[in-house]
């Protein structure tokens, strides 16, 4: 009985596992970071057509991700790489901030028990 996938469309786990292997661990921090606050900034509403996907549940999660990640990867990645993950992590909390209805009190809001009270 064969086979109904033809080899050649299978993925090469292989080839797959050593490529992930080369990739320094610096890449791998800040993409991650980089698609939580680019996640977070669509559930904020900033997007094109932001109203539509505006979920600051979602939002509120995401940024909270996002803060444990760039405070616990900050010393390992150094300043260069961590400053600016820094900046746009501080730039969603005050945007989730400007975006609530009611307004949490000063280090409630979302990732600020990892990096402290965000005010702008």
């Amino acid at each position: 009985m064969s086979d109904a996938t033809p080899q050649n469309d299978r993925p090469d786990f292989d080839t797959m596992t050593r490529d992930i292997a080369d990739v320094p661990a610096v890449e791998v921090i800040t993409t991650v970071a980089v698609h939580l606050m680019s996640a977070a900034a669509v559930n904020l509403g900033l997007a094109e057509e932001g109203s539509d996907h505006k979920d600051l549940d979602e939002a509120r999660k995401l940024i909270t991700a996002l803060a444990g990640l760039v405070t616990a990867g900050a010393p390992e990645i150094g300043s260069y790489h961590a400053g600016p993950l820094r900046d746009g992590l501080k730039s969603l909390q005050l945007a989730f901030r400007e975006a609530s209805v009611i307004a949490d009190e000063p280090g409630q809001g979302p990732g600020e028990k990892f990096t402290g009270p965000v005010y702008g």
